[in-house]
């Protein structure tokens, strides 16, 4: 499993950082979540410049997504993957479905 945080940076662009449970002990503790909500997107689905509406888990479920970012750098992954979404100003980030696949995601907001 794939887990990666992204966050806004001092320069305006969201930025990517990879992480795991030795790196990040914090990861397994309880994290306080307002619900959950699961979205599809078909293949070739783009979503332009956007930054995360909330401090949010997105899950991987089903399908392939990428994550573009400013300096040109693209994150591809699947199933089972992990997006801690905390870029909350700034340009953001371009999301798209790859492969020939639906994706269904989960998203659970965090609380405050």
């Amino acid at each position: 499993m794939g887990f990666m945080r992204i966050y806004s940076g001092d320069d305006g662009e969201s930025h990517i950082e990879e992480m795991d449970l030795e790196s990040h002990p914090s990861l397994a503790e309880l994290h306080a979540a307002k619900g959950v909500v699961f979205r599809q997107s078909e293949p070739g689905n783009f979503v332009d410049w956007h930054h995360a509406p909330q401090r949010q888990y997105v899950i991987t479920l089903q399908g392939e997504g990428e994550i573009g970012l400013g300096d040109g750098t693209i994150y591809r992954f699947g199933p089972g993957h992990v997006t801690l979404a905390e870029d909350l100003t700034g340009r953001g980030h371009t999301t798209r479905v790859t492969g020939d696949v639906t994706r269904i995601v989960a998203w659970v907001p965090l609380e405050d």
